[in-house]
């Protein structure tokens, strides 16, 4: 297969993943580490609302939904992409970022976490999910 054909969709089928990991964790993060009594972590006003009683231990699964999802995401970028595959990896997490940024104007979250969440779980995850997928 042309190496420019497989790189477009080393980057479609790279958010598809990192998306489906999203939704992943989302579905299941939850029964790991509870959202308080009440809370609807899929309503915005609820976040709103409860943001003043979150602890960080509420916070692990929007962490490992950012997180896992840049993995994952750069993971299948860089094991479909014809070249550049670290390239394509973090242009993943580079994408993941730009919403990340975004969320963090929208939802309230404390300054430590917004800091952790930008720095750690996008661009650094993308890029191990392109080393483990270069090394195979």
């Amino acid at each position: 297969m042309n190496s420019i054909v497989r790189n477009i969709l080393a980057v479609v089928l790279g958010i598809v993943a990192c998306m489906l990991a999203k939704m992943a964790v989302m579905k299941f993060g939850p029964s790991l580490f509870p959202f308080p009594d009440g809370m609807n972590p899929n309503n915005l006003e609820d976040w709103k609302t409860f943001a003043p009683v979150l602890q960080a231990k509420h916070l692990a699964t929007p962490f490992l939904d950012h997180a896992f999802g840049s993995f994952f995401g750069g993971l299948v970028a860089a094991l479909i992409a014809g070249s550049r595959k670290i390239t394509f990896a973090i242009v993943i997490g580079c994408i993941h970022l730009i919403g990340g940024i975004a969320a963090a104007f929208i939802v309230p979250a404390p300054i430590w976490f917004i800091a952790l969440d930008l720095i750690i779980a996008y661009i650094p995850m993308a890029y191990l999910g392109g080393l483990i997928a270069k090394k195979n």
